[in-house]
């Protein structure tokens, strides 16, 4: 071989290499569900996919929302909101995006059927939209049935798709591939195990209201699937990933006491509690209820178990969210009075109840199960698979057990985000399978009321009514902690628990 074509093999099989020199691995809990941004239900899968996808709006490290793909937005009316449409966004095959790629997102979101036969189960996800109006190639209107005030704050969890792209590849296709008009471009989808992007040297720049605009500072991006926690620490201090997702708290010391990683915190958006079944006995009963929550020490589990890295709360919502009620009567720890109230309720020797939860959270919920059972109620923790149980604990399923560990995110930090889906009767989310029709009609008149003072007693006033009735242990609402290598710079975590990594930037 010559001395030339020795050169140029050497340079070719080096090229890969020089061109991934900036890669950013993120240690991640969850593969993606699929590609589609209309066909899950699923924040880890949101949070891969925001990386190649834009929204109409988005939201910066404030959770403030701004614009995105949108240069602007008006509410015309109590039922019309108008956005102008940036003309200088490119999707990753390279055509051009217009207001009709707005309009053909959200047609596919609300429209029964739109995806091939199948309805998106994002639709609950913009309220009450009935039509989305083409007024120009850049500007659309969202028409609503009935007024929503929540609609911009809700805009961000939702990705627009290319309609050309999608009438070409299907519903099917779209589940595996992927051109978005975001940073970074996808390359690989190896399920189980990661996702490869690349960045997109084309990108628009992003939101002007989050600096730096531009093209992504890293070349590529790898969110390799690690569901253990302790093999996630374990990459990040042995420098194979720049970010740990989901970084348990107890791994806190060992992050910071290391030379190459640190430790970085948000308050998080996600309600953690107790789901209890309050249709069957014994939580049927109120006065087990209240029992189940003066049985439990928050403040112990949050500062050995949390290490403090969570708020207790006496309710549904975050103390920074909107209307939220900050005199609700506290359940204080009083093992005492929980006893009592079994024996009221006529359980003068206690209970015997199973507490089910995922994996990720089995220490915590053996921490709760064990204070419950020294005031009588009598837990005994099972650990399941996700699917299995969210099934079983889903409204419409058999309402066959006893205590549900869970959570509920509210990125809006609306109550409409959060509240209704969880304490509406019937709703998706309403895994204590409660029910009060006075609840009810708060949620309802506050879903359309757009004088927000008025909205905001609305909430506070069903926020007091939740708590004396006690369907859930209300428990806390964690900080997100993440471990960050200390090449990685210009990333911050944010409260909506995405990894936004436009603006990140590695040594």
């Amino acid at each position: 071989m010559s001395r030339l074509k020795t050169a140029l093999l050497l340079a070719a099989l080096t090229l890969p290499t020089m061109a991934h020199a900036k890669d950013l691995t993120v240690g991640f809990t969850l593969d993606a569900l699929n590609l589609d941004p209309a066909n899950h239900r699923v924040r880890q899968t949101e949070t891969i996919l925001r990386n190649m996808y834009d929204g109409v709006l988005t939201r910066d490290s404030q959770m403030k929302v701004v614009p995105e793909l949108a240069e602007s937005w008006t509410q015309v009316d109590p039922t019309t909101w108008e956005f102008k449409i940036r003309k200088d966004v490119l999707f990753h095959d390279g055509t051009k995006m217009t207001g009709e790629d707005i309009k053909f997102t959200f047609d596919r979101l609300t429209r029964d059927g739109a995806m091939d036969g199948q309805t998106s189960p994002r639709k609950d996800l913009v309220g009450p939209v009935k039509e989305i109006v083409l007024v120009d190639p850049y500007t659309v209107r969202f028409v609503l049935k009935e007024p929503w005030p929540i609609l911009p704050a809700m805009l961000p969890f939702q990705e627009v798709v290319s309609k050309a792209f999608v009438e070409k590849v299907g519903t099917a296709g779209l589940a595996t591939q992927v051109n978005g008009t975001g940073p970074f471009k996808l390359v690989e989808w190896r399920k189980g195990d990661s996702i490869i992007m690349e960045r997109f040297d084309k990108y628009y720049g992003g939101s002007p209201a989050i600096p730096p605009v531009g093209k992504a500072c890293v070349d590529r991006v790898i969110f390799k699937m690690i569901p253990e926690n302790a093999s996630r620490t374990a990459a990040l201090l042995a420098g194979e990933v720049d970010i740990a997702a989901e970084l348990p708290a107890s791994d806190m010391k060992r992050i910071e006491a290391s030379q190459n990683a640190k430790v970085m915190k948000v308050n998080g958006t996600r309600t953690f509690f107790v789901a209890l079944n309050t249709t069957k006995k014994p939580f049927d009963d109120p006065r087990v209820r209240k029992a189940a929550n003066h049985a439990l020490d928050k403040k112990l589990v949050i500062d050995r178990v949390l290490l403090g890295t969570a708020v207790p709360l006496n309710g549904v919502m975050s103390p920074d969210a909107f209307g939220y009620n900050p005199d609700l009567p506290e359940y204080k720890y009083d093992p005492a009075q929980a006893k009592k109230l079994l024996a009221d309720a006529g359980y003068p020797n206690g209970i015997d109840v199973t507490l089910d939860v995922e994996g990720p959270f089995k220490e915590i919920a053996e921490a709760v199960g064990s204070l419950l059972t020294k005031a009588n109620i009598r837990t005994t923790v099972t650990v399941g698979e996700g699917s299995t149980i969210r099934a079983k604990w889903a409204p419409k399923g058999e309402k066959k057990g006893d205590m549900y560990f869970t959570s509920w995110g509210n990125g809006s930090l609306d109550p409409a985000d959060i509240f209704v889906p969880t304490l509406r009767t019937g709703d998706r989310g309403n895994s204590a399978f409660y029910s009060n029709p006075e609840v009810d009609k708060l949620l309802d008149a506050a879903n359309t009321e757009l004088d927000q003072a008025k909205r905001a007693a609305m909430y506070k006033s069903a926020q007091a009514m939740v708590n004396a009735d006690a369907p859930w242990i209300f428990l806390w609402l964690p900080q997100d902690i993440y471990g960050v290598s200390k090449r990685l710079s210009g990333w911050q975590p944010s409260a909506d628990s995405k990894i936004n990594l436009h603006d990140a930037c590695v040594n």
